[in-house]
């Protein structure tokens, strides 16, 4: 709150100076309202925005049913894992054959059918893990905050205090394209690495989970290359090897065995 008042401050201080006759006085403060909205859109905000937009995109894809291999498979690999920040996560698969997965704020998870084709079990859980940390750490309100200071279609999103404001197809576009192709800095992806590792850890799963995760992604880039389907799951991730070597260390560290299917 202190840095958004101090910027208004700034702003409003700036705009009243006569010596600046050629500044556009209220596209300045406008400027500044949004900045101020921007910062302090709330969870909750984030959580229904983005849930609008799931229900928008449920609508548009090829939801595979539940007597579906896909759907029991995922079923039975999610039945230990419980809600993150105390929303009960929801999983659906789509029929795709892109190789990826994304959770979002409001607990949604969707998984395609693409990534399910190429991991394992406990690769899956891997990419499970780490995109459930995203949710966990709140990364989606952050990016969404970066996006509005600089989107014509999210700054709408910010002049509304309403936690229920209907959203404008341009808008629902916006956060479609953040949800869907989210760069994420590499702290935050770090940040999700650990999260879940601990959150496998917790549900009783093998965290060596991702660090097959992350070697089958690290093999699939390699054979598919820069522009191959893996490239927009993992394009903004740390390096790989890199992500494999500290995993795998936190495994050897907390006693885990590759082989041992959770247990010590």
């Amino acid at each position: 709150m202190k840095r958004i008042c101090l910027l208004l401050a700034a702003v409003l201080t700036i705009s009243s100076c006569g010596v600046m006759q050629n500044l556009n006085t209220e596209r300045l403060i406008t400027s500044g309202v949004y900045v101020a909205q921007a910062l302090s859109v709330t969870d909750a905000q984030v959580e229904d925005y983005v849930h609008q937009y799931i229900q928008q995109l449920d609508a548009q894809s090829q939801i595979m049913p539940e007597s579906s291999e896909y759907t029991k498979r995922l079923r039975r690999l999610t039945k230990d894992l419980d809600g993150v920040n105390e929303k009960p996560l929801n999983f659906k698969v789509y029929k795709n054959d892109e190789i990826n997965a994304f959770a979002c704020a409001d607990g949604s998870v969707r998984v395609y059918t693409g990534i399910m084709d190429v991991m394992t079990d406990d690769e899956l859980l891997g990419v499970l893990g780490h995109e459930m940390g995203h949710v966990a750490l709140h990364h989606t309100r952050k990016q969404m905050q970066k996006q509005m200071l600089t989107s014509a279609a999210l700054q709408g999103i910010a002049s509304t205090s309403q936690t229920a404001a209907a959203l404008t197809d341009s808008q629902l576009g916006a956060i479609g394209e953040l949800v869907l192709n989210a760069k994420f800095s590499r702290d935050m992806e770090t940040e999700s690495d650990d999260y879940g590792y601990n959150y496998l850890c917790e549900a009783g799963k093998n965290p060596w989970a991702m660090v097959e995760c992350f070697e089958k992604m690290q093999a699939l880039s390699e054979s598919s290359g820069t522009a191959g389907p893996v490239s927009n799951l993992f394009s903004s991730h740390p390096e790989t090897s890199k992500r494999i070597q500290h995993i795998s260390q936190r495994c050897i560290n907390d006693g885990y065995n590759r082989s041992s299917n959770g247990k010590k």
